[in-house]
């Protein structure tokens, strides 16, 4: 009897870590406020991690304006992301799969699984979290929170970067939050 429950609580347990293995979980979780501006030029926005050399992880968003080809028309459009995503050599199928609409004024959150532009699994270690946005024209913002997977939950400190003279317009992203949840 003990070896028939030993050997259920074992194939309970393996079960158990083969799914924990399978279906990845929330690794870090960026939130920031959105308040959408009047006039062109204005309200894109992109959240991507990289890792802690500088190379291209994964897109969690991008607004669809710029990510199908309104950066060849507006070059000004969240160029650091356009850039480090290599966006002009991804498919239509790839973009379609992170770009959204431009959203309407609110609180959202973008959640990063802790995997590739592929979905393989990424090893733990030094990552950052990246959120830019055109404010208007050559306004920009860049928000980067330098993050560790794997090493348990934290909170990150944003180092926010304003390109402009535009202090108006700084209200379209405000109050960003990262936090790494494992």
């Amino acid at each position: 009897m003990k070896r028939l429950t030993f050997l259920v609580l074992l194939t309970v347990f393996a079960i158990s870590w083969a799914a924990a293995q399978t279906s990845p979980q929330a690794a870090a979780e960026i939130t920031f406020t959105y308040t959408q501006q009047k006039g062109v030029a204005s309200n894109q926005y992109a959240v991507w991690i990289e890792d802690a050399q500088g190379k291209y992880i994964k897109t969690l968003f991008a607004t669809r304006w710029t990510a199908n080809g309104g950066w060849k028309r507006r070059p000004l459009s969240i160029p650091v992301w356009v850039k480090n995503s290599a966006l002009s050599d991804m498919t239509k199928a790839q973009i379609d799969a992170f770009s959204g609409a431009t959203p309407k004024t609110g609180t959202f959150s973008y959640k990063w699984d802790g995997t590739d532009s592929r979905g393989a699994a990424v090893p733990a270690g030094e990552y950052a979290i990246y959120l830019e946005g055109t404010l208007r024209s050559e306004n920009k913002v860049l928000c980067r929170a330098p993050i560790l997977l794997g090493q348990g939950a934290s909170t990150p400190h944003v180092s926010v970067e304003y390109k402009g003279d535009s202090a108006a317009e700084r209200v379209m992203i405000g109050g960003v939050k990262v936090q790494v949840l494992r």
